[in-house]
């Protein structure tokens, strides 16, 4: 299995990557024809569609399936050769990677999946996250991704929140006006910077830091099916900091 996991994870070795300037200045990567066989890598989902698993720890609206570290180790490898001198991260420290399935109808989504979020809240500041998503979909209107700045004073941006573990979704809406639903525009707390939209066999990398969510603009075509959902492989790379 090793060798076949290795084999359906390879990815293009002379890469075209494309900077995309968000509207708050900062950047992230895209590259197109990322895999070189990402029909594998779809048929193995399709085959290991049974052990896919709600995350209900993560923000995540779907289902996930974590990748041995045969293909961590892959992805990082491409990670390190060809994105990393474009962040603050001088060595890579841990890397996590899975295949990952929106499905959540926006009516069952939690407060904290209803808005942006931010990865690598309990690392260090001596460590950074990066993160990447690969679209391994054909349909565009399943959904890229985007990316927001709070609209509001830090502190206001911090209780709600703190608020989306806390208050029901009824007690949440009430509160702050966002009823249950994907985030996919500006709104009076969050403005929406940019973002990237799905393309088959795309992957963008960002910085984990920023704020950013699932761009869902057509909820009614999720599914748990591999073969025709919004199926994603998914990186988060826990850097260390260049030196100052």
């Amino acid at each position: 299995m090793k060798g076949t996991l290795e084999k359906i994870t390879a990815f293009n070795p002379r890469p075209q990557i494309e900077p995309v300037r968000l509207d708050n200045s900062r950047f992230c990567y895209v590259i197109d024809d990322a895999l070189l066989d990402p029909e594998a890598l779809v048929a193995l989902a399709v085959e290991l569609r049974d052990r896919f698993s709600p995350v209900d720890s993560s923000a995540y609206p779907g289902i996930c399936l974590e990748m041995p570290a045969p293909v961590a180790l892959r992805l990082n490898g491409f990670f390190v050769e060809h994105l990393r001198r474009e962040f603050d991260a001088r060595r890579t420290l841990r890397v996590r990677c899975r295949l990952s399935m929106v499905t959540l109808p926006p009516h069952a989504l939690r407060p904290f999946q209803s808005i942006c979020h931010a990865d690598g809240q309990h690392i260090e500041a001596t460590q950074s996250i990066q993160a990447c998503v690969a679209y391994l979909f054909r349909d565009a209107s399943l959904g890229g991704t985007s990316f927001y700045e709070p609209a509001r004073a830090p502190q206001e941006t911090a209780e709600l929140f703190h608020d989306t573990h806390r208050l029901s979704a009824s007690e949440f809406t009430r509160k702050y006006a966002i009823a249950p639903g994907y985030i996919g525009a500006s709104n009076d707390w969050f403005t929406k910077v940019g973002g990237v939209a799905a393309k088959w066999n795309r992957i963008v990398f960002y910085d984990g830091s920023m704020l950013h969510s699932g761009d869902i603009p057509a909820p009614e075509k999720l599914g748990a099916d591999p073969a025709s959902g919004r199926l994603t492989l998914n990186g988060f790379f826990t850097s260390r900091r260049r030196a100052a």
